[in-house]
Formats: C-alpha cells, sequence, structure tokens
C-alpha cells in the first residue's frame, strides 16, 4: 500500500535492555548507551561488534517501562557474546509479519505516537488485524545525520 508496507521478518535474535520509569526520550538515551557498552567489547567475550540498525523501542501505551534493542549482527546470530551487564540480555524475536510505516525527520516520542496513531487507523480501516497494545519504533540513523532521516513505526500482524 501506498502509506505502509507488510513485512516478514525471519526468527532473530536482538540484545535488549529494560529502562523503566523515564521518559520514552530518557530510556531511549539510557537503553542506547547500555547497549553501545555491550557492542563495544562489555560482554563476556570482550569483543566488539559493529552497530546494526535499526535502533527500536517497544512501547505499550499507558507503561513506562520501554524495551530498548540492536538487532544482533548476522555473523552473531548464532552465537552471540552473554552481556556482562545484569540489565542487558539477549533475545530472540520470532518470525513475524509486521505492518511498517516510515517516515523522514527528527523523530520525537509526539512524532512516532503520531505516526503510530496514523497507522493504527488506515490498518483499522482496511480490517487489518494487528496487535494493538503494543508497537515498536525503529531509528535508523545516528544523531549526527541530518538529512534523508529514515524512522519506522510497526505493528505486528494477528
Amino acid at each position: 500500500a501506498k502509506d505502509y508496507e507488510l513485512r516478514q521478518y525471519e526468527t532473530a535474535k536482538w540484545v535488549s535492555t529494560v529502562i523503566r520509569g523515564e521518559t520514552q526520550k530518557e530510556a531511549m538515551r539510557q537503553g542506547f548507551w547500555k547497549l553501545f557498552h555491550y557492542i563495544q567489547g562489555k560482554n563476556e567475550k570482550e569483543m566488539k561488534i559493529d552497530m546494526t540498525v535499526p535502533v527500536t523501542c517497544l512501547i505499550k501505551p499507558g507503561c513506562t517501562d520501554f524495551k530498548i534493542s540492536f538487532f544482533v549482527p548476522f555473523e552473531h546470530q548464532d552465537s552471540p557474546p552473554q552481556p556482562t551487564d545484569l540489565d542487558v540480555f539477549i533475545e530472540e524475536r520470532k518470525a513475524a509479519a509486521i505492518f511498517v510505516r516510515s517516515f523522514g525527520g527528527f523523530a520525537s516520542p509526539e512524532k512516532y505516537a503520531e505516526e503510530a496513531e496514523v497507522l493504527a487507523r488506515i490498518l483499522r480501516n482496511r480490517g487489518q488485524p494487528f496487535h494493538e497494545d503494543f508497537f515498536y519504533t525503529a531509528g535508523y540513523d545516528s544523531p549526527f545525520k541530518l538529512f534523508n532521516r529514515h524512522n519506522e513505526v510497526w505493528y505486528f500482524k494477528k
């Protein structure tokens, strides 16, 4: 469709952390740095791992827990090094069909929420069943990239 796409993602491992009781913006900042330290070698193998995109954040409206995640690079999918920070963990996300809406610019929590609401409205209007109780934000760019930025919101298909 012109205003969203449906993607099929395979089962994959992500390195994640949950930040509780902060604003979404602050949770993203804290979570990013915890995960960045992991890929910089704060893991059992003291191994540096390439940065990947997207950086995702699980949003449950009305909840102040945010799960921030980095995709584990393909070469480490079979056996990612275990984190040494107790707040960081490896999770396996099962294969899923995901509705995706993309947008540009610098994405604020408000902009992500607005785009998620637009996507939810489109999906409801088209009779597409999806899990409405949560969505993911996905950011693809360094904060230093000024132009042609790429952001997404994801809803999982039922």
